[in-house]
């Protein structure tokens, strides 16, 4: 799957316009490496976005088409 539409289902980011804006700007790595919206995630990656001053920090577990809002949760677990 695509990392811009992961981060709308997954609802870190609320629309995918959004979130290609902010791999264009550079804020998003995945594995420790600047991505694309492009760059394709799988179960296992490290994704790292950049808020402002904040940085989160995630694990995907699981990568689907679509998910219910309550269910988006269990897509991603966050990492220190």
């Amino acid at each position: 799957m695509r990392l811009d539409k992961f981060l709308k289902v997954s609802r870190l980011i609320k629309r995918r316009t959004v979130a290609n804006e902010a791999c264009d700007a550079g804020r998003v790595s995945v594995n420790g490496r600047p991505a694309k919206a492009s760059t394709s995630v799988k179960a296992g990656d490290i994704i790292e976005i950049g808020f402002g001053t904040k940085t989160v920090k995630v694990r995907v577990i699981d990568v689907k088409d679509t998910t219910r809002k309550d269910e988006a949760k269990d897509l991603f677990e966050y990492v220190s």
